[in-house]
């Protein structure tokens, strides 16, 4: 039984997150009944990561079996044929070997969070960038972010309903830098708490305002409560850019 994995690209935009949930549309579902309408077989995919309502993805990571053998191509031209009304598409499929999967072979993943920084608001961006009006300070943001780099107790920029097992983890990398009119926020982990990287992203915007001083973020994160936690970062503004895989 050939096992697959496939690079997807999707706009979060018009589904209910990427888990298959019935009666909702979601990038799980729409990629399922694409491989169904291929193959003819009801297949359950596995991903690098659960992207949240409004969550988009340029280097998202999914794994699934099937009981024939597909040339990649084949399969990565048949679903995308299948997926031409959905804000989803498949940019390069593999085979794999049979104990490789999404998420478990998954070492690092990265995200970047995009803030539209300038008074008027997005026309070609709207619904893929988080709009702030005020100027940021991104050089006061990126200083203010490297606390956050290491292992800690991420307890306060973990949602409420947060299901991991446990708040602590490493992080890697966190940059902000400004690219133009926008600003631009980019993480790396092994793995992240439920709304990890809006709760950070949302902390740092209030530096970037001016309505935290810099060291106010390392005492945020010290503290391991959800209320010294910023505002959350809305969805629109969040990518799943890529994830790492041993050799």
């Amino acid at each position: 039984m050939p096992r697959y994995r496939l690079t997807v690209e999707y706009d979060g935009s018009g589904y209910n997150g990427f888990q298959a949930q019935a009666g909702q549309p979601t990038v799980q579902g729409a990629l399922e009944a694409a491989i169904t309408a291929f193959s003819g077989q009801t297949v359950r995919i596995a991903a690098a990561g659960r992207t949240d309502t409004g969550v988009h993805a340029t280097g998202q990571v999914v794994s699934f079996d099937l009981d024939k053998a597909w040339p990649a191509r084949t399969v990565m031209n048949a679903m995308n044929a299948h997926l031409v009304e959905e804000e989803v598409a498949v940019l390069d499929c593999m085979e794999v070997d049979a104990d490789w999967h999404a998420r478990f072979s998954a070492v690092g993943r990265r995200y970047l969070y995009r803030i539209l920084n300038r008074p008027g608001r997005p026309a070609l961006d709207l619904g893929r960038v988080w709009h702030v009006k005020k100027p940021l300070d991104a050089a006061a943001m990126h200083a203010a972010a490297q606390a956050l780099v290491g292992f800690h107790d991420f307890t306060t920029f973990r949602d409420a309903g947060c299901q991991s097992a446990s708040p602590e983890k490493t992080l890697d990398v966190a940059t902000v830098t400004r690219v133009g009119e926008e600003v631009h926020l980019v993480f790396e982990a092994r793995s992240f708490l439920h709304r990890q990287v809006r709760s950070m992203t949302g902390t740092l915007a209030e530096v970037g305002l001016g309505r935290w001083a810099v060291g106010e973020v390392a005492a945020a994160l010290a503290a391991r409560d959800r209320k010294a936690c910023g505002p959350v970062a809305p969805a629109e503004g969040l990518y799943l850019t890529g994830v790492r895989y041993d050799a």
